[in-house]
């Protein structure tokens, strides 16, 4: 054998050595890529998370042999959150020495900014646990309802967006938008519902605006976790049927609106719909991470985040009733319902072309503070 020959010997050998473990990989993606979809995800599931989590791309050679990562909302989505709140939920009902209840709450005011000073119940040894502390009462003079205009915040929070109601289309935050029709959902029983099915997204709207020259509007009030969390009667109105939506249980955080589309219509929500005095009114209450728990006060048959209830599907249920014709007439300011943790409230009703928030987009709200007027 030559000198040129020996000398090329093992650098064959080295780039066969070097080249080994990229054809072995593309034979391994080639394996799963004939997995079944349910067995590709679980096995590329852990990779997809390293990928994201380890710094300076470390996986990302990988895309060189045909590997791509989940999306980050897609991954996101996977994650058990309606299982993870219910256990949350449990954990926030177990009772609390009372030793520690002091510290453990005032780390929770310290991190969230809580004003303890308008609750009705200052003493933190009061609350047993943790579920019992988010759903305090404030004192009755904390919340003044405003008498002189019409729709009122129905909790505090942050408005995300506000506005009329254009081509079937809300805004979820700036520039991302969901389906009014999704949002609802389809009207599919006349019997049960204040208004007759719609086939289209113009007859949808028309099923919802009952007078001539009324216009559909919206608003978005985002609760942090600080946040006063139950919520009351934005106005006087008639609550005649309710939708529940079994669904995920996704963070609804504005960064998060943001980067999921249509993220209230794929979580649980509650929907309450009725009439005042210019037309159709709906409030509903939307869930999220750690909420899986709404509830309404005046709804017994209602059960939030439950495991009988498969995401997909909605139930029903009618207020009016032979005994009662019209439904629950609520008042402005009535107590309503509560989450157990921050959620999000939206609220779509019917009201003539002169409506006029008193608003801007971003602001902080608190209950009982004006949202608009004729």
């Amino acid at each position: 054998m030559c000198q040129s020959e020996a000398r090329r010997v093992p650098e064959l050998r080295a780039a066969k050595w070097l080249h080994f473990p990229q054809l072995a990989l593309r034979r391994r993606l080639g394996q799963l890529s004939c997995m079944s979809r349910p067995a590709l995800k679980l096995r590329s599931w852990p990779l997809t998370v390293l990928y994201y989590l380890l710094p300076f791309g470390a996986l990302r050679p990988l895309s060189r042999v045909g590997w791509r990562p989940v999306s980050r909302v897609a991954l996101y989505k996977s994650v058990p959150t309606r299982l993870l709140s219910r256990a949350w939920g449990r954990l926030n009902q177990v009772e609390l020495p009372h030793w520690l209840r002091r510290p453990v709450y005032s780390l929770y005011i310290w991190t969230f900014g809580v004003n303890m000073k308008e609750a009705a119940v200052e003493d933190l040894h009061h609350y047993r646990n943790l579920s019992e502390f988010f759903r305090r009462k404030l004192k009755p003079q904390a919340r003044p309802v405003c008498g002189l205009h019409s729709v009122i915040s129905p909790s505090d929070g942050k408005i995300l967006n506000f506005g009329q109601v254009k081509n079937c289309e809300v805004e979820q935050v700036k520039g991302v938008t969901y389906s009014l029709e999704s949002f609802l959902g389809p009207r599919t029983s006349a019997e049960d519902l204040p208004f007759p099915p719609a086939t289209s997204c113009s007859s949808f709207r028309n099923q919802l605006v009952t007078r001539e020259g009324n216009e559909l509007y919206h608003c978005v009030i985002y609760l942090a976790p600080g946040d006063y969390h139950c919520f009351h009667s934005p106005t006087d109105w008639t609550v005649s049927h309710r939708r529940h939506f079994p669904g995920s249980l996704m963070s609804v955080n504005p960064g998060m609106a943001r980067w999921i589309k249509e993220l209230f219509c794929h979580n649980e929500r509650v929907v309450l719909t009725g009439d005042w005095k210019h037309g159709f009114f709906s409030l509903t209450a939307v869930g999220a991470t750690n909420v899986g728990s709404i509830r309404i006060y005046f709804d017994r048959d209602l059960h939030t985040n439950s495991p009988r209830y498969s995401k997909g599907s909605y139930n029903d249920f009618s207020f009016v009733t032979h005994a009662n014709k019209e439904g629950i007439p609520m008042r402005k300011g009535e107590h309503l319902g509560e989450f157990n943790l921050g959620s999000t409230i939206v609220l779509i009703f019917e009201a003539p072309k002169d409506f006029n928030f008193k608003l801007k987009a971003g602001q902080k709200i608190r209950f009982g503070e004006a949202l608009g007027s004729l």
